[in-house]
């Protein structure tokens, strides 16, 4: 995917099962005397918006106007959820319901591992828990203001009338997409697209053979059940082995993007969000599943229930097109360095010439690539070289150097900068690490300070002796072939 558009003007409707996601964080070092169990001295709580809500803040936190219809219970839990909402700009338009509590999960989590979940929960579906013609109505009264809607179906009841309003949003031309749950999905039929993974597939059509029919086995039964179910399009999420689009003007497949799997709770709410926001952009269904696509890669690098950010998205669709290495301006490293930092990525950077590259650089860059995980190297531009290093420099031109540099393993991204130092680009990016090579003291290295305030480091590392590049060039000049 090339770019990612803005999705400020994208009306999204998710209609599902509202969840209150609980984290309990504290230390654990022994176990209890009572039972084989750690003992968690919790520190701190966190509460975050799940299920549908989830869905509904994957929208907001890309700019979609989202709006949100369900049922919570008249009860603590419930307010809180209110309160995310109005403070994620998600309009609320939720039924209370006086005898059923909001469905809740409590997680206790220590040193980033979750130990236990505790679920709080009796489905809505029972006891008349809520009037299923109101919440139709609700619906309606929303379709004129909405481009696209999202059923995110948990099977706690909330969607019991499922059909209903698949029925009334295609009448009205708005397409449905469905996140859906349990074997059966003739409740689904007429939907524009179902977004399942593939535990939730094969349980719908049955166990698939050995791996090496497996594609051509997903294939088939896709289409067998977008034409039983009269759907659109179908999108099987496969974890490591990315997502598979099957639609009437063919099938897509789009490997994996997540460098590391952390976390995968939420990470299916994730991709219906950023399907239904590119749809409602005015994406193509191909370019909105590539745009899910990149986000869930980005999703389940983090802990627990999470979203992305527009950000996010612009880096990872920038690092897609070059390889997640190569030549990169200012302004797009900018952006990349947020997207680093939100995964916890420890970013190196160094500048220089590199003329000639030679051994002694290799060795440097390679020990700079070695404290931390990404290296940036800012290549100085032609009119700098020539000022700093005197006429006839540089031999190879900005390009040339620039192409060399992108080619060696250690280096990540080169981005070029214009004057003597490149003070302004360091204060402006703020790497975690800035290296020079040399007997600077820390105090000479411009944009050191900044990044010391900014609490990084600032390193020193040797040159191999024996290897200078105003060296070599004298040597060249007097035909000295050593």
């Amino acid at each position: 995917m090339d770019s990612i558009p803005s999705f400020a003007e994208a009306r999204v409707l998710v209609v599902g099962d509202i969840m209150l996601d609980r984290y309990w964080y504290g230390d654990t070092g022994r176990i209890s005397p009572e039972a084989p169990v750690p003992v968690v001295r919790i520190g701190d709580e966190e509460r975050r918006l799940g299920g549908a809500a989830n869905v509904a803040l994957n929208l907001a936190r890309v700019g979609a106007r989202t709006r949100l219809i369900g049922v919570i219970g008249a009860d603590e839990p419930g307010a809180a959820t209110r309160r995310l909402l109005a403070d994620a700009g998600i309009e609320d338009d939720l039924a209370a319901s006086p005898d059923h509590p909001t469905i809740a999960k409590l997680r206790v989590v220590s040193r980033n591992q979750q130990l236990i979940r505790l679920d709080f929960e009796r489905s809505f579906a029972l006891d008349g828990a809520f009037d299923r013609t109101a919440l139709l109505a609700r619906v309606d009264a929303a379709l004129a203001a909405t481009d696209v809607v999202i059923c995110s179906d948990y099977g706690k009841g909330t969607l019991a009338d499922v059909a209903g309003i698949i029925q009334r949003a295609r009448a009205a031309g708005v397409p449905v997409l469905v996140d859906p749950k349990g074997r059966d999905w003739r409740r689904y039929a007429g939907a524009s697209l179902i977004t399942p993974n593939a535990a939730e597939f094969e349980a719908h059509v049955g166990h698939r053979p050995g791996e090496n029919e497996a594609d051509r086995w997903l294939a088939e039964q896709a289409a067998k059940t977008r034409h039983e179910l009269d759907l659109d399009a179908l999108l099987v999420t496969r974890s490591e082995k990315g997502m598979n689009l099957f639609a009437a003007d063919g099938d897509l497949h789009l490997p994996a993007r997540a460098r590391e799997v952390f976390d995968v709770t939420g990470a299916g709410d994730t991709v219906i969000a950023m399907v239904g926001a590119g749809l409602g952009a005015g994406l193509g269904l191909s370019e909105a599943a590539a745009a899910a696509n990149l986000a869930a890669g980005i999703v389940v690098g983090k802990l627990g229930t999470a979203t992305v950010s527009p950000v996010e998205l612009q880096g990872a669709a920038h690092a897609q097109r070059s390889g997640d290495h190569g030549i990169i301006d200012e302004d797009t490293l900018a952006q990349w360095f947020v997207q680093a930092r939100a995964r916890g990525e420890r970013i190196v950077m160094t500048n220089g010439c590199f003329d000639l590259l030679h051994p002694g650089h290799i060795a440097y860059l390679e020990a700079a690539r070695a404290l931390g995980d990404w290296l940036v190297v800012a290549v100085n531009d032609d009119a700098s070289v020539a000022r700093l290093k005197g006429a006839g420099r540089p031999l190879n031109d900005l390009s040339h150097r620039m192409q060399v540099l992108r080619g060696l393993a250690a280096v990540d991204w080169v981005v070029p900068f214009a004057g003597d130092t490149p003070e302004r680009l360091i204060c402006r990016l703020l790497p975690d690490v800035l290296v020079k090579g040399g007997d600077y003291s820390v105090e000479e290295i411009a944009g050191g300070r900044c990044v010391l305030e900014a609490g990084g480091e600032v390193r020193t590392l040797d040159f191999v002796s024996g290897f200078s590049t105003t060296a070599i060039v004298e040597r060249l000049r007097r035909g000295d072939d050593g």
